[in-house]
Formats: structure tokens, C-alpha cells, sequence
């Protein structure tokens, strides 16, 4: 029985999308908010020295040129990782693209949009149903003015459930591709999948025995990266939740303190106001000729204090 790999790990995802045009074709046009009627044509990879290097590191795993219905050109940058920065390296990684293309001295109207694709394998907007978020730069007023520049697309891949296991449309058919396989594999695979054309072919590309002994290695280094992440990620969380734990006793005791340091500057205004009570009284008797005994039994003040007075 054949044994499929899981798609979302870097070495599978380009077997499938860095190597056979026609089905990065198909996963652009099901996943890629295109305008209506609008769908990818034709592709070309973007040889090393055009994708775009940055001082975070390159992230992305099968860069793009596509020339849609049309003939508007555009870059796609496609990714699967996830870490705290991401959304700042992705915004970074897809303005480097777009500088990239020009230049110095050329014409502005060269430059193409990109479009920054990214398949996540982790939640990171739980306030939020959808699994599907689009970031463009659009007028505050008026949505239908746009910059057509940079388009930033994520997909929280665990958040995506088939409604109907039945359903062709060719974007649940690719998710449901992402997402059906699991890290150690699967045995089997659903009928649908395999039926489908480009899903199928998919299928067959990631079956185990068709990767060699390297292909296989760099699989399960992906998967051995992906664990420390994640424990790492743990760890962090961890100890963030301590350091939030702390902070938060030492703001009680900060508070509890301050409460404390209010209500001995209150006593101490009192005893200061009795003290000159005391003395002005103190000091009418001496005035009088009050004997300094006789002062010091009605006051309580000592006759060195008395004498200060």
C-alpha cells in the first residue's frame, strides 16, 4: 500500500509546487483573491538571485512569476513556517520583492504587484472564525481605490474544515490536500482527492517511495526543526506566563506598599500636628511663667524639649 507524506513540510510542498507548473497554476487560481473572471496562465520560477534576501533570513519555499488573464504580470512569494515575527517578515520579505524588481534609474511603471501566499499550520488569529485573511492597501473611504501593490494572503490551515467531503471546488480540494496527511504520513488517502486530476497527481508526486534517501532526510529534518520550534515556543510561553505571574505579585506588592507608605505619612501628619499642638501650648505657658515641671506634667514634653521651645 502506498504511503503518502505530509504535504506542508518544505522538502513535499516543492516536489509538488517547485517542480509542475500546472499544478502550482491550480493552487494560485484556487487560493489567490484574482479579480473575477481573472485566473493565473502561465508561471515561471524565479531563478535564486531574484528572490529576495533580508537581514531575517529568506522564508519563502517556491517563488513565482505569473502572467495572468489579461496579461498583468505579478510575483508570488509561497511559504509554510510560522514564528512570533512572522507577519513583520512577511510585510519585509514582500516589499523586498517588490523593490527588487527595478532597477536603479527605471521607470516605476515596471514594477509588478506581489502577492506574498502563506499556508499556516498554526492558529494565530483565534478571535477571528475564518481561516482566509487578505491584507492589501486599500483607501479608508473607499474600498474600490486601490494601490496595487503588495497583497499579503494567509491561511490558518487548522482552522479549515470540509463542510462537505464532496465538494470539487478546487480550494477545498487543495486544503483539504494540506491538511488530510499528518507529519508521519497516511497509509490511505480519500477517493476524492485521488480522483481529482491535480490533486491526484499531487498524491502521487509526495508518495514516500518516490523521494530519495536525501529527499528523505531533509523530511524528517523539517519535521526535527518543527518540534524544537514548537518546544521552544512552549518554553517561552511558559515563561513568559511566569514572568506575567511575577510581575503581576510584585505590582500587588508594589501597590500594597504604596498603601502601607499613604497611610504612615497620614499618622505621621497627625502626630506631627499634635506634637506642635502641644508645643504652642507648651509654649503660652512658659509665656505665662508656668513652672517647667508644672508644664512638663500638663504637656508630656520633657524640660530639654521645653526649654527648646
Amino acid at each position: 500500500m502506498a504511503k503518502y507524506l505530509d504535504p506542508k513540510a518544505d522538502v513535499t510542498f516543492k516536489k509538488v509546487f517547485g517542480e509542475h507548473k500546472n499544478l502550482v497554476i491550480s493552487l494560485l487560481n484556487a487560493l489567490l483573491p484574482l479579480d473575477e473572471g481573472k485566473q493565473v496562465e502561465s508561471i515561471e520560477y524565479l531563478p535564486p538571485e531574484m528572490v529576495p534576501e533580508t537581514p531575517l533570513g529568506k522564508n519563502s519555499i517556491v517563488d513565482v512569476r505569473c502572467e495572468e488573464t489579461g496579461g498583468r504580470k505579478f510575483i508570488v512569494e509561497m511559504q509554510m513556517e510560522w514564528f512570533p515575527d512572522f507577519k513583520q517578515r512577511v510585510l519585509l520579505n514582500s516589499a523586498k520583492a517588490y523593490v527588487r524588481q527595478l532597477p536603479k534609474g527605471n521607470d516605476y511603471q515596471l514594477l509588478q504587484p506581489v502577492y506574498s501566499l502563506n499556508l499556516v499550520n498554526h492558529t494565530f488569529e483565534p478571535d477571528m472564525d475564518g481561516y482566509y485573511h487578505y491584507y492589501h492597501l486599500v483607501h479608508d473611504l473607499d474600498s474600490n481605490k486601490v494601490l496595487d501593490g503588495l497583497h499579503i494572503v494567509f491561511v490558518e490551515l487548522p482552522k479549515f474544515k470540509a463542510k462537505n467531503l464532496t465538494e470539487k471546488k478546487m480550494q477545498i480540494l487543495w486544503l483539504r490536500f494540506l491538511t488530510e496527511i499528518d507529519r508521519d504520513g497516511a497509509d490511505d488517502v480519500s477517493q476524492d482527492l485521488l480522483d481529482n486530476p491535480q490533486t491526484g497527481e499531487a498524491l502521487e508526486i509526495i508518495r514516500e517511495s518516490g523521494l530519495n534517501d536525501v529527499e528523505r532526510a531533509a523530511y524528517e529534518g523539517f519535521w526535527d526543526r518543527v518540534s524544537i520550534e514548537t518546544t521552544k515556543k512552549r518554553y517561552m510561553a511558559e515563561q513568559e506566563a511566569k514572568l506575567s505571574e511575577t510581575r503581576a505579585k510584585l505590582s500587588e506588592t508594589r501597590a500594597k506598599l504604596a498603601e502601607t507608605a499613604v497611610k504612615f505619612d497620614a499618622e505621621k501628619a497627625r502626630a506631627d500636628a499634635a506634637v506642635e499642638k502641644l508645643c504652642q501650648s507648651a509654649r503660652k505657658m512658659k509665656d505665662k511663667g508656668f513652672a517647667v515641671a508644672d508644664i512638663a506634667d500638663l504637656t508630656g514634653l520633657t524640660a530639654d524639649e521645653i526649654a527648646a521651645l
